[in-house]
């Protein structure tokens, strides 16, 4: 296999959402998407799946929200360098500033097209 694989976890608790995202991820050559229906399964992918190259997350789901789960993938040394995309209808300032402040590495507000979610994709994984 000579071309280089993406692996992405969507974390949403709407399913319409996650496959939207995938979707649009799966049309740069090489991603292969996880997808987990809340913080608590998106940490649980993480820590026995291996190693992601990129992380999309909502803010509000049940269990575990999004700002916990960037805390905790912060928190861990494996997955501290991974670029974190939020994607939410939270579009407040403070909500943007605080999930930047916990690590986030872009915050998208819903709804978003497929469009910006692939540019902010490129530019985070330094993509041509």
């Amino acid at each position: 296999m000579s071309e280089q694989q993406i692996r992405a976890l969507v974390v949403d608790d709407s399913q319409a959402m996650r496959r939207s995202i995938m979707y649009a991820l799966q049309r740069l050559t090489g991603v292969v998407c996880v997808e987990a229906e809340d913080g608590v399964a998106g940490l649980k992918v993480l820590t026995t799946q291996g190693r992601f190259d990129l992380v999309l997350t909502d803010i509000n789901m049940p269990l575990m929200d999004g700002l916990k789960l960037i805390s905790h993938i912060r928190k861990a040394p494996e997955h501290r360098g991974v670029p974190i995309v939020v994607v939410t209808t939270e579009g407040a300032e403070a909500d943007r500033a605080r999930a930047m402040a916990l690590g986030a590495s872009a915050y998208l507000v819903k709804p978003v097209q497929a469009r910006v979610v692939l540019e902010t994709v490129k530019e985070l994984l330094k993509l041509a």
